[in-house]
C-alpha cells in the first residue's frame, strides 16, 4: 500500500498539471518542476532508506516516513504558489521514496520463500500500475472534485497504512549508534549534485546559460556536491551510493539502460497529458485514460513473467523490449494539430510490452551480476538511476519546449512574407470574415504557435526514440540468467 501511494504520487499530477499551471501562475515550463521535484528527492532517498532502517528499526523508520509524507501532502494539497507546492513535491518524494525499497526488504525478509515469488509479482503490479494509474486518478480527482484532492487522498489512506504498519510489523531497537557510520559526504554530495544539476538543466535556457548568476552557481555546486559524492566513496566505510558497482561490464550496461529506461517511461507519462492538454483540448481525466493504455499489456503479461524469466535469453528479452520502447516513441513523432488521444493507442500498447520486459529483466540482472552481498546497493542504484533517467527527461522537454518551440515559429514566420500576394489575400478574406483585421493577424499568430507547439513535441517523442536506440548495443554486455533464478524485487 506504501509503495502503490508512492509510485502513484510520481505522475499523479501529470494529467492536472496544466490546471494545477493555470491556478498558482506558473508557466509550462515551471510546472515541470511539480514533476521534478519529486523524481530528484526520491533519488536521494532511495539509496539512503537501508542506512536509516537499519539505525531506527523497520517499523518506526515507515511509521516516521509515512506520517511525514501525509502532511507533505496536505502542504501540497494547500499550496498557493509553485514556491509552497515545490516544497512539498520535494517532501512528497523524499519521505515517498523510503515507502518503496521497504516494501521489497519486507517481501525478502517477512514472506517465506516459497511465497516470496508471489510477493514479487504483486509488488510488480504495484510498480507499473502505480505510475500508470496516476494520470487517471488525478485527472478524474481534478475534473469531478479538485485537484487539491490528489493530493488530500493521502491522508485516509495514510491511516490505514500507519494501522496496518503498528499492527504487523514487530517493534525494534534502534541503533543511533549509526549515525556517525553515515556517508555523510556522500549524502551532501548526492542532494547538491543532483539538486544543483537539475536546476542547472531546467532553468539554463530561460536564464541563458553561463550567462546567468544562478547558473554559475548552480553549475559550482553540481561540481561541489558530485566531488564530495566521490570523496566519500573513497574514504567511507559504506558509501551512500557503491558507484564501484558500475564498473562491472553487466551492470554498467544494466545501470544506463536503466537511465534510457526511465527517460521513456516518465517522459512519455509526462509529455502526453501536456500534448492532449495543449493540442487536443482533453481534460485531465481525458488524458488519463489515455496514459493508462500501456498498463493493459503490462498486467497481461505479468502472469507470464517466471516463465519468461527462465525461458527467455535476457539479451533478446530486453533488446526486444528497448527497441519496442523506441518505435512506441517513433510512432509519435508524425502528431498533427488534428491529433487525438487515438493516435496514442498504438504507441502506449507497445511501450506496455517494451517495459513490462525492460523493468522484470533489468531488475533480474541487477541483483544477478553483482555479488549477494552488494545485491542491496545494486538495487538501490539501478532504481536510482531509472528516477534519474526521468529527472533528465523532465529538464530536457522543459529546454526542448522552449528552444524548439522559438525555432519552429521563427521557421514558419520566415515562409509568410508580408508582400507575398497570397499571404495578403488570406489576411484580407479572415479579417472580412471576422470583421477586425487585427483579430485577423491575431488567429494567424495563434495558428502558428499550435503548428509550431506539434512539431516541438515530434522533436521531443524523436529525442526519446534515439535515447533507446542508443544504449541498444549494450544489450550485447548482459549475461544470460541462471535458469534457476528466483524472480528479484524491483521497483
Amino acid at each position: 500500500m506504501g509503495a502503490l501511494m508512492a509510485t502513484l504520487d510520481i505522475s499523479i499530477v501529470n494529467s492536472a498539471l496544466p490546471t494545477i499551471q493555470g491556478e498558482l501562475g506558473a508557466t509550462g515550463t515551471e510546472g515541470a518542476w511539480v514533476a521534478t521535484a519529486y523524481l530528484v528527492a526520491e533519488i536521494i532517498i532511495i539509496p539512503l532508506s537501508g542506512w536509516l532502517e537499519r539505525m531506527l528499526g523497520l517499523r518506526r523508520f515507515l511509521l516516521i516516513m509515512v506520517s511525514l509524507f501525509t502532511g507533505f501532502s496536505v502542504i501540497c494539497g494547500l499550496s498557493t504558489s509553485l514556491s509552497m507546492m515545490i516544497i512539498g513535491r520535494v517532501g512528497q518524494g523524499f519521505t515517498g521514496g523510503a515507502l518503496i525499497p521497504t516494501a521489497q526488504t519486507i517481501i525478502a525478509q517477512r514472506l517465506p520463500r516459497h511465497q516470496q515469488s508471489i510477493g514479487t509479482a504483486a509488488f510488480g503490479i504495484v510498480a507499473i500500475l502505480g505510475p500508470l494509474l496516476g494520470p487517471l486518478v488525478g485527472g478524474w480527482l481534478t475534473e469531478n472534485v479538485s485537484w487539491h484532492y490528489a493530493f488530500f487522498l493521502n491522508v485516509p489512506v495514510s491511516a490505514v497504512l500507519i494501522t496496518l504498519l503498528l499492527v504487523g510489523l514487530p517493534s525494534e531497537k534502534s541503533r543511533l549508534h549509526l549515525i556517525r557510520e553515515a556517508d555523510w559526504f556522500g549524502i551532501a554530495g548526492l542532494a547538491l549534485g543532483l539538486g544543483g544539476l537539475t536546476v542547472f538543466l531546467e532553468e539554463g535556457t530561460r536564464e541563458e546559460w553561463f550567462a546567468s548568476t544562478l547558473i554559475q552557481q548552480m553549475a559550482a555546486l553540481s561540481v561541489l556536491g558530485f566531488g564530495l559524492l566521490f570523496y566519500g566513496q573513497v574514504t567511507a566505510k559504506r558509501p551512500v551510493i557503491k558507484l564501484s558497482l558500475l564498473l562491472d561490464r553487466q551492470f554498467g550496461a544494466v545501470a544506463t539502460m536503466g537511465i534510457a529506461l526511465g527517460v521513456v517511461l516518465y517522459g512519455t507519462s509526462y509529455a502526453i497529458p501536456q500534448f492532449l492538454a495543449a493540442i487536443a483540448d482533453y481534460n485531465a481525466l481525458q488524458s488519463g485514460k489515455v496514459v493508462l493504455l500501456s498498463g493493459i499489456p503490462s498486467i497481461l503479461m505479468m502472469p507470464f513473467v517466471p516463465f519468461l524469466i527462465r525461458r527467455v535469453d535476457i539479451r533478446l528479452a530486453v533488446g526486444f523490449g528497448m527497441a519496442v520502447m523506441g518505435i512506441s516513441a517513433w510512432l509519435e513523432t508524425s502528431l498533427t494539430i488534428q491529433a487525438t488521444g487515438e493516435q496514442f493507442t498504438e504507441s502506449q500498447l507497445l511501450r506496455g510490452v517494451g517495459q513490462i520486459l525492460c523493468m522484470l529483466f533489468l531488475s533480474q540482472a541487477c541483483v544477478q551480476s553483482v555479488p549477494p552481498e552488494d545485491a542491496a546497493d545494486a538495487s538501490g542504484l539501478f532504481n536510482a538511476m531509472r528516477n534519474l533517467g526521468g529527472s533528465f527527461a523532465l529538464a530536457g522537454i522543459s529546454v526542448l519546449q522552449e528552444n524548439r518551440l522559438w525555432f519552429h515559429s521563427r521557421r514558419i514566420e520566415e515562409t509568410l512574407h508580408a508582400n507575398d500576394p497570397a499571404v495578403q489575400d488570406y489576411i484580407g478574406g479572415l479579417g472580412r470574415m471576422i470583421g477586425d483585421p487585427q483579430a485577423a493577424l491575431r488567429l494567424i499568430g495563434q495558428q502558428i504557435q499550435g503548428q509550431a507547439l506539434v512539431m516541438t513535441y515530434n522533436d521531443i517523442f524523436f529525442a526519446m526514440s534515439m535515447v533507446t536506440v542508443c544504449v541498444l548495443p549494450l544489450v550485447l554486455f548482459l549475461r544470460p540468467l541462471p535458469s534457476n533464478a528466483s524472480m528479484g524485487a524491483m521497483h
